[in-house]
């Protein structure tokens, strides 16, 4: 099963941050450096969806509501379910940061993938991740405002100020230069993926450096990050029974149905680190923890579940010949994968 090499650079982050933390002018020179970062990550996000593509991909309106609706409804309802485990698996600030988790967009990259892999509706895994993305700039910090209140950290109501000028912003504009720059972007995926997660190594060092200026590290033991795993496990199963048996019940296709369960069942580090540490302040390093494992473990277990998908006896009488499944049409998606 995968490990994301990515993971493992973040957890190097983790421990830079342990050893070296940001201090005094350090700090605030890092703090300021991080918004600017998040405000870049998220212009070039703006750029690179296709506004076409998004109004294209509304003629399959009922995948993409079942999608949000798993990712910002039943998601949450089982974060606030996991309440119950407080204190015998989960210390309250753990918890915090697992309802942080259930709140966020799905993945973009990562759904695409193995719906591909598994021979499923592509292009409607793209709209579905960019509209769960775009809906999540609005529908988390909102979400977490009622849910979360004034008990996660550095949390306040002006924070949803801050997501707006920090987030939206910077999307909207990148949507509209998009026809000058998209061009340009495009030419230079490679480069400026380094700046995605550049971006996001930044984010993670700033935010676990404050936490261990502030010693929120002592709350954690062995135990509890063991607790933690259980739960997102139990978790991660619901969440892919639900999407797969749930869109059958729907009378989805078999495309669509992996489409769902692909792009319904995870959550965005990319887009779930920047909102935390806007949202969460000194306790953001805490509040990241449950979705930096979380996520981890939503790729090993999909890529299992991707590849079983793959050899399905009604995948191979679907598919069209040839292993690139990407490049065929897919029934019910109205568009041409790419």
């Amino acid at each position: 099963m995968p490990v994301d090499p990515y993971i493992l650079m973040l957890l190097g982050t983790v421990g830079l941050a342990a050893l070296v933390p940001a201090r005094g002018t350090g700090a605030e020179v890092a703090s300021g450096a991080s918004t600017a970062a998040i405000a870049v990550l998220f212009f070039l996000y703006g750029i690179r969806l296709s506004t076409r593509e998004a109004l294209d991909g509304l003629k399959h309106w009922r995948l993409h509501v079942t999608v949000l609706a798993c990712t910002f409804l039943v998601f949450p309802l089982l974060g606030l379910a996991a309440r119950g485990f407080v204190p015998v698996l989960l210390t309250d600030p753990l918890y915090q940061g697992l309802l942080f988790l259930t709140l966020v967009p799905s993945t973009i990259q990562s759904s695409i993938a193995f719906t591909s892999i598994a021979r499923g509706n592509v292009p409607a895994a793209i709209c579905a991740g960019s509209f769960s993305s775009l809906a999540g700039i609005v529908l988390t910090p909102l979400l977490a405002a009622s849910l979360l209140g004034g008990a996660a950290g550095g949390f306040a109501a002006d924070s949803v100020l801050q997501i707006v000028l920090q987030l939206l912003v910077p999307f909207v504009a990148g949507q509209l230069l998009r026809r000058w720059l998209g061009g340009f972007v495009a030419r230079h995926k490679k480069v400026l993926g380094f700046v995605d997660r550049g971006s996001i190594l930044l984010v993670v060092y700033t935010a676990f450096s404050e936490g261990m200026v502030h010693g929120v590290w002592h709350q954690v033991s062995a135990a509890r990050l063991a607790g933690l795993l259980a739960v997102e496990a139990v978790l991660l199963a619901v969440m892919l029974s639900l999407t797969w048996y749930g869109a059958r019940a729907l009378r989805f296709s078999r495309e669509d149905r992996i489409a769902i369960q692909f792009a319904g069942s995870k959550k965005s580090l990319a887009a779930g680190l920047p909102m935390a540490s806007v949202l969460f302040g000194a306790q953001a390093s805490l509040a990241v923890l449950p979705l930096m494992l979380f996520h981890q473990m939503q790729l090993m277990v999909c890529a299992v579940i991707a590849k079983r998908r793959s050899r399905d006896p009604v995948a191979a009488e679907v598919s069209a010949p040839g292993p690139d499944a990407g490049s065929r049409t897919v029934v019910g998606s109205g568009t041409r994968s790419r």
